[in-house]
C-alpha cells in the first residue's frame, strides 16, 4: 500500500479531500506523516502541557528525599563525625589530644589482644562458615527430605545473638551434669577408659605412703602365704557402691604362692568402731585393683580384684620371696570433669564454634540458590567426558559457585568484625580478656568501667575503617552486577 502513495506523491498529485474514515484515530499535533507506525490513539495526559510524563515534580521528590536524609544524617552521619571527633580528644571530651588515642590504640596490650582475635575470627569464622555451608548445599541435594534438612539448618538464624550465647554459656558449663559439651566428652572418655571407682580415698599412713601416679604403696612387706589387711579412708560410707557388703577377714591360712588380704573402708556409717579393725558395719570395697611387687625386681608380680566383701587372693606368686602391696593410681583418681571449653585457650574457638551454628544455615541458603542456578548441562557434559565426581566438583561447581561464595565471605568478614554479644555473653569473667574482640573492648574502655570516650572512639573509627574495604568490594560488585544487567 506504501508503493502507491509514494508514486502518487513523486508525481505531485494530492489525494482527494474528504472527511476521514469513520475510524479513523484522531492525529496528534506535531506528528508529521512517514513511513514510522502511527503514535497511540490516546495520548498522554501530560503531553499537552509539555512536560515528560516520567518527570517527577521536585516537590514530590523533596517530600521522600528530605525526611530520609534527616533520618540518615541523625543515626549515621552524624554519630560517625562525633566519633572521629571525639577519637582525637581526651577522655571526657575537654582537650584536643590528636593522634595520641590511635597511638595507645597500637601499644595498649588489651586492644592488641582484641586486633589478634579479630584476625583469628576474620581468617576462621568465614572460611569455615562457608566451608559449612557449601556441604550442607551439597547434602541437600542428595538427600530426599532437604526442605526439613534446610529448615533445621537454618533455624539458628531465627535466634538472636544474646539469646544464642546464653544457649552456648550452658553448653560450654564444665559440670558434665550441666554442660552439654561436657557430657558427651565425658561419655566418650568414660566408654574408653572408666572412671576411678573410689575417687578421693586413701589408706592410713601407718599402713601405706604415696607411690608415682597417685598410687599407694604398703608400708610392710608381706611373703607368699601369708595374710594383708588395706583399711582405707578419705570417702564417705555412704558413697560406696550399692553392692559393698560387710567386710570379712581373708583366709587364716593361704596357699603357699598366694597373697590374701581384705580392703576394705575403715569407717562406719553413724559412727563407732576401731581404726584399722574389720569391726561390725565397716563395708568391703568391691573393685579395688591390688599389685603385687616384687621387692627384689620392683616389677609386678601378680594382681587381683577386691569382691563385694573387700577380700582379695593373688596367686602366681614365689614362696619365700618379699612382695609389697600397691593400689594403683587408678583405684582413687578423680573421675574426668570434661574439657575446660571457656579456658584461656580454648575460649575463642568455642566461641566461633557458636557464631558457626547460627551462621551456617545463611551461607546454606545462599550457596544452595547458587547451585540451583548453575546449568546441569556443564556438569553433565564434564562426566560425558570421563570427569569424575571431584574432578566435576573442583573444576566445574566450585569456579561457578565462585561468586556466591565470595559474597558469603565478605558477608561474614564484615559480621566478625563487628561481633559483639556472643563474646560478651559466653566469656567468662576470668577469660574475658583473652577471649577480647575490638568490639568488647570499645564497650569495656567507653562504658564498662574504663570511661574514656576518646580511646573508645578511636577504636570505633579504626573498627569502622577496618570494614571500609568489604563494603567497597560490595559496592562495587552491585555496580557491575548492575552494568550487566543481572
Amino acid at each position: 500500500m506504501d508503493e502507491p502513495l509514494s508514486a502518487a506523491a513523486a508525481a505531485g498529485s494530492v489525494p482527494a479531500a474528504g472527511p476521514p474514515p469513520e475510524n479513523a484515530p484522531a492525529s496528534v499535533p506535531g506528528q508529521g506523516s512517514g513511513p514510522h507506525p502511527r503514535p497511540h490513539p490516546y495520548p498522554h495526559p501530560l503531553a499537552d502541557h509539555g512536560r515528560s510524563p516520567l518527570r517527577i515534580p521536585v516537590r514530590v521528590r523533596a517530600g521522600f528525599l528530605i525526611p530520609a536524609a534527616v533520618i540518615l544524617a541523625a543515626i549515621i552521619i552524624w554519630p560517625a563525625i562525633d566519633s572521629v571527633w571525639l577519637s582525637v580528644h581526651n577522655a571526657d571530651g575537654s582537650k584536643w589530644v590528636g593522634l595520641h588515642n590511635y597511638h595507645t590504640l597500637f601499644t595498649d596490650s588489651a586492644t592488641l589482644t582484641a586486633l589478634k582475635n579479630n584476625i583469628i575470627w576474620v581468617v576462621c569464622a568465614p572460611t569455615v562458615a562457608c566451608a559449612l555451608g557449601l556441604m550442607f548445599a551439597l547434602m541437600a541435594e542428595k538427600i530426599r527430605w532437604s526442605t526439613a534438612f534446610k529448615a533445621v539448618i537454618f533455624m539458628p538464624m531465627a535466634i538472636s545473638f544474646l539469646a544464642a550465647g546464653v544457649i552456648f554459656e550452658l553448653v560450654y558449663q564444665q559440670d558434665p551434669h550441666q554442660g552439654v559439651a561436657n557430657a558427651v566428652a565425658v561419655g566418650v572418655h568414660d566408654t574408653f577408659a572408666p572412671s576411678s571407682k573410689y575417687p578421693g580415698a586413701r589408706p592410713r599412713p601407718v599402713t601405706a605412703k604415696p607411690g608415682t601416679a597417685g598410687s599407694f604403696t604398703s608400708v610392710q612387706t608381706f611373703q607368699a602365704g601369708s595374710v594383708a589387711q588395706l583399711p582405707l579412708v578419705g570417702i564417705q560410707a555412704a558413697g560406696l557402691p550399692g553392692k559393698a557388703a560387710q567386710a570379712a577377714a581373708p583366709s587364716a591360712a593361704p596357699a603357699a604362692d598366694q597373697i590374701e588380704g581384705t580392703v576394705w573402708l575403715d569407717i562406719i556409717y553413724g559412727g563407732g568402731g576401731t581404726p584399722n579393725h574389720l569391726d561390725a558395719g565397716k563395708k568391703g570395697m568391691p573393685g579395688i585393683s591390688v599389685k603385687a611387687i616384687d621387692v627384689a625386681t620392683g616389677k609386678s608380680a601378680g594382681s587381683a580384684s577386691a569382691h563385694n566383701d573387700g577380700t582379695f587372693t593373688i596367686k602366681g606368686l614365689k614362696p619365700g620371696d618379699s612382695y609389697r602391696l600397691e593400689l594403683p593410681g587408678s583405684n582413687f583418681a578423680q573421675p574426668y570433669r570434661g574439657i575446660q571449653w571457656l579456658g584461656p585457650s580454648l575460649v575463642t574457638p568455642a566461641i566461633i564454634a557458636s557464631y558457626l551454628w547460627i551462621w551456617a544455615g545463611f551461607a546454606m541458603v545462599l550457596i544452595a540458590a547458587g547451585l540451583a542456578s548453575i546449568p546441569r548441562e556443564l556438569q553433565e557434559a564434564a562426566r560425558v567426558d570421563g570427569a569424575n565426581d571431584r574432578q566435576v566438583f573442583w573444576r566445574i561447581t566450585v569456579p561457578l559457585l565462585a561468586p556466591v561464595l565470595l559474597v558469603v565471605m565478605v558477608t561474614q568478614i564484615i559480621n566478625v568484625l563487628k561481633v559483639f554479644d556472643l563474646v560478651y555473653v559466653i566469656a567468662p569473667g576470668s577469660t574475658l580478656p583473652n577471649a577480647n574482640v575490638l568490639a568488647v573492648q570499645m564497650w569495656n574502655v567507653s562504658f564498662g568501667g574504663g570511661a574514656d570516650q576518646g580511646l573508645g572512639s578511636a577504636i570505633g573509627v579504626f573498627l569502622y575503617v577496618l570494614v571500609l574495604p568489604a563494603m567497597y568490594f560490595n559496592i562495587r560488585r552491585l555496580r557491575n552486577e548492575k552494568k550487566e544487567g543481572r
